[in-house]
């Protein structure tokens, strides 16, 4: 009887463990505060924002240059035919011209020869004529049939003396120097020489068909391509090069 009495007593009890009541528990751990993260943080976010600023006023900074349309050979100069302004970031290590500039510019002759889409530079040019080393111009008038039609600045021709009449005679005593005979015999006097210029007035090529050219030559050939622009038996074609 006593044993079923505690089996009946066991039956009653419940299975689940007891639960706390609710003042009963655990208090929760409070949370751990990082500062410096939430520094570092505002600081990138600071940095982020100043590096965008930067960036927005430095493409904003603009300089208007100026900045080659046509070829410009050397020992001539900028202009307005020839010449555009175009905006460029600002940048003090490059000795860039300015537009405002441009007037005291065309005083200034190029160095060398400087090629269209260029932004031209102060160290391109200097005071005065400028000339290659070694080189000498020579103007030359010339007749229609005497040069190509679609000569310009830039272009590398061959000079040639086409006076073939009384040059004959003289041939032989002219025989000391290689130039001198070529400019009296009818020869090739320079096989390769630079039009540095081309006459502007174009009125005048038209309605007579002369055209006038500024030659670069070598020193040791100037004489010759002298004396036969002097009489008028200057011709130039094309060669290669252009």
């Amino acid at each position: 009887m006593k044993i079923q009495e505690r089996t009946g007593a066991g039956q009653g009890r419940s299975a689940a463990p007891a639960q706390p009541s609710v003042g009963d528990r655990l208090p929760t751990p409070p949370r751990e505060r990082k500062p410096a993260l939430a520094a570092l943080a505002v600081l990138l976010i600071l940095v982020g924002a100043l590096g965008a600023t930067m960036l927005v006023l430095q493409a904003g900074d603009r300089v208007e240059v100026v900045k080659v349309t046509k070829e410009i050979p050397a020992g001539e100069s900028v202009n307005t035919s020839n010449a555009t302004s175009v905006l460029v970031a600002k940048d003090d290590s490059i000795n860039y011209v300015e537009w405002s500039q441009l007037d005291a510019l065309k005083t200034y002759k190029a160095k060398s020869t400087i090629y269209a889409g260029t932004v031209v530079i102060g160290d391109m040019f200097a005071k005065g004529e400028s000339l290659p080393a070694g080189k000498a111009a020579v103007g030359v008038a010339l007749k229609e049939g005497q040069y190509p039609s679609d000569i310009k600045a830039g272009d590398t021709v061959a000079v040639y003396n086409v006076d073939s009449g009384s040059s004959s005679s003289n041939s032989n005593s002219d025989n000391n120097s290689s130039s001198s005979s070529a400019a009296s015999s009818g020869g090739l006097i320079v096989d390769s020489a630079k039009v540095n210029t081309v006459a502007a007035d174009d009125d005048a090529t038209v309605s007579t068909g002369n055209l006038s050219l500024t030659l670069l030559v070598d020193q040791s050939d100037a004489a010759a391509v002298a004396k036969a622009a002097s009489a008028g038996a200057v011709a130039v074609v094309h060669v290669s090069g252009n």
